[in-house]
């Protein structure tokens, strides 16, 4: 029999400065069985930074063919297609063919090492990369719990996290 996903609600108040944007966002987030809860995280605040009302989560790992996120026009045009982890150099040359947008948040502690081993023309594709410090999403993943309010704000290249026990400034950085 196969596992099934772990679900999870989460009630998210985003002030995201940056973009003057600012909204509830109610999300129910499946976890695959063989997905962490520092990818789930990573997803999540991946999602809070591109938050849009027509941005949605992806069946992700369990269907290779799409993103973790994305956005579609009307006409079902990949507008913004968004990967968690460490994609390989011929997923990122599909990305950079399907979508007018594509962006990629890398957090664990491998990334630098990826980084370092991405062939020089996936780096050149028109794809923003940033990696997400790996200790601040382990501690994010840390407050996890199955029905959750959230408070995010974001300006500049950081984002303050609270939930009802916790909080954490969590950081990101541009990779090139």
């Amino acid at each position: 029999m196969a596992l099934k996903p772990t679900i999870y609600k989460l009630r998210i108040s985003l002030s995201d400065l940056n973009r003057n944007y600012y909204d509830t966002l109610n999300l129910t987030i499946a976890q695959h069985p063989s997905e962490t809860l520092e990818r789930m995280m990573a997803r999540v605040m991946a999602f809070c930074l591109n938050a849009d009302p027509e941005l949605c989560f992806t069946k992700g790992l369990s269907e290779v063919e799409q993103p973790d996120i994305w956005h579609k026009s009307l006409e079902q045009d990949t507008l913004l297609w968004i990967d968690v982890g460490e994609p390989t150099a011929e997923r990122l040359k599909k990305a950079a063919r399907s979508a007018k947008q594509v962006k990629v948040y890398s957090f664990n502690a491998k990334s630098s090492t990826w980084w370092q081993q991405l062939p020089s023309k996936s780096k050149q594709l028109p794809i923003i990369f940033w990696q997400f410090d790996w200790q601040e999403i382990t501690r994010l993943a840390s407050f996890v719990e199955r029905t959750m309010d959230m408070s995010v704000t974001i300006t500049e290249q950081s984002a303050y996290v609270t939930t009802s026990n916790n909080e954490i400034e969590l950081h990101w950085q541009a990779l090139s």
